[in-house]
């Protein structure tokens, strides 16, 4: 299948999805009355919500910053924080986030950052960001059944899916990343067994670019090896980048006037519908994660309240990361675009698109297959 064509499918099934979600959360309901409600939210803690995910997207340039000082790759503040949002706007819109990284990687290749390097620090933040996620779920799993019987056992099927398929992740990152040799041995039987079951086609650029990634998944094995405290580091600064975001819902919980819920408590269960929607095949768990949030926290936000605490919540955390992350990567193309001169560029910019797009829909930093 052509680029193109699988540019339009993604588009056509994120609006399919988005589509599909206002109508399974809004059907029925008054929309005036929800709009009423959530005019009576406090724009003081609305504001602080939005913060949080400003912070988010900057926590993530920092860490960028950071680990190409390690490795010592010069790249400004502000250059580090438009792959940050680059990344976000492109997890934002592509199933499971998988072209969040590929677009990630070609900004920096345009930068003349080179793609092993660019592939190391994308590792190391792709390890740290879901590690956080299957450390609070463990944790969750052991210690928290109170909090996960009151307020999940509805969705609690659907919480251990979430946890199973993150850890089942990071499982393999990490012995990609300190295996190779081993992890090269499996991936390449299970594309021969993939082949022979004729479910995947006998290409030999398949068998090279596998090659090509587990030589970057080698890379950084021998970073991480040497540079443990920097791991160490980066977990948390990403730990603290996640409670960011989880803390949106608390400042909506705020701006209603609410009290008696624990901003931990509050913290922490929007932490479980990011580890039950985070590897599902949805832009940005769209769906899902709506409906987790109605019946996780309908305890919480009793009343009027649920339905315009979901929107306001949703909203901050997913729809304005995505508008604000798009604002910046627009501005990326016009700074791009104003670095070239001639009758070229115009087609260098839909060169830059189309790649964009290729590197998208190959989602080669989870699968290279």
């Amino acid at each position: 299948m052509s680029s193109k064509k699988k540019n339009i499918l993604n588009a056509v099934f994120l609006l399919v999805v988005f589509f599909l979600t206002i109508y399974s959360v809004f059907g029925g309901e008054d929309l005036s009355d929800i709009a009423d409600t959530m005019t009576e939210a406090s724009p003081v803690f609305l504001i602080l919500g939005v913060a949080c995910v400003v912070f988010f997207i900057w926590a993530e340039s920092a860490i960028l910053h950071y680990l190409f000082g390690t490795l010592q790759v010069k790249a400004k503040r502000r250059t580090c924080f438009m792959y940050s949002a680059i990344g976000f706007f492109f997890s934002c819109i592509t199933p499971s986030a998988g072209g969040g990284q590929p677009a990630q990687v070609y900004y920096m290749r345009k930068n003349m950052i080179p793609v092993p390097v660019a592939t190391v620090v994308l590792m190391v933040v792709t390890i740290t960001y879901k590690s956080v996620l299957v450390i609070v779920g463990c944790l969750l799993a052991v210690f928290g059944r109170g909090l996960l019987d009151r307020y999940l056992y509805e969705v609690m099927p659907v919480f251990y899916l979430g946890l199973t398929l993150n850890v089942v992740f990071c499982l393999a990152m990490l012995i990609l990343a300190f295996h190779t040799s081993l992890a090269k041995n499996i991936v390449m039987k299970l594309l021969g067994f993939l082949v022979g079951l004729h479910i995947l086609k006998d290409k030999p650029s398949r068998t090279e670019r596998l090659n090509l990634t587990m030589d970057h998944y080698n890379e950084t094995a021998s970073y991480l090896r040497r540079h443990k405290d920097v791991l160490v580091r980066v977990t948390l600064l990403t730990f603290c980048q996640r409670i960011a975001l989880f803390s949106v819902t608390y400042f909506v919980y705020k701006a209603f006037g609410l009290k008696g819920t624990h901003a931990a408590t509050l913290i922490l269960l929007q932490a479980t519908i990011s580890i039950s929607a985070d590897m599902l095949p949805l832009p940005g768990g769209m769906g899902i994660s709506e409906h987790l949030f109605l019946t996780i926290f309908d305890p919480i936000f009793y009343g009027d309240l649920l339905l315009p605490a979901m929107v306001l919540s949703r909203g901050i955390a997913y729809y304005v990361q995505l508008l604000f992350s798009a604002a910046v990567t627009l501005g990326a193309h016009i700074l791009i675009d104003r670095r070239q001169k001639g009758p070229k560029k115009f087609l260098d910019t839909l060169k830059m698109i189309v790649h964009i797009a290729e590197f998208s829909s190959s989602s080669w930093s989870v699968c290279p297959l």
